[in-house]
């Protein structure tokens, strides 16, 4: 077990799933609420499923819980694409933000190569 708030992959984390709840306030409600909420809910998936690995009692389960957060990362990139070529937000603020998903992406991949190892599987 150890604290997951000394992640700084869980503080990437937590600030993207704010900045995108910020984000989504830009999306017209009208017919678009549950858009909406899936964009939320990929995004804020992320650090919590670092913080509950993180209170995993083993490193495979912990990689476990590394592994839906990767998969909630490509599934808010391809939220945040989907949003900008509908333009339901423009895309240069979308394009802000996905730099960010692909960093915390690359962050998670090398932590869960961690607590992998290549034999471990």
């Amino acid at each position: 077990m150890q604290d997951f708030h000394k992640l700084t992959v869980w503080q990437k984390a937590q600030t993207l799933a704010l900045n995108v709840h910020r984000l989504t306030d830009l999306i017209p409600r009208r017919g678009n609420s549950g858009l909406v909420s899936q964009l939320r809910r990929a995004a804020l998936s992320i650090p919590t499923n670092i913080a509950e690995g993180c209170g995993r009692a083993s490193d495979s389960d912990f990689a476990k819980f590394v592994q839906i957060a990767i998969g909630s990362s490509s599934e808010l990139e391809c939220h945040l694409e989907f949003v900008a070529q509908a333009k339901l937000i423009p895309a240069d603020r979308v394009k802000e933000y996905l730099p960010d998903v692909i960093e915390v992406r690359r962050m998670l991949i090398g932590l869960q190569k961690r607590l992998r190892p290549a034999s471990g599987g």
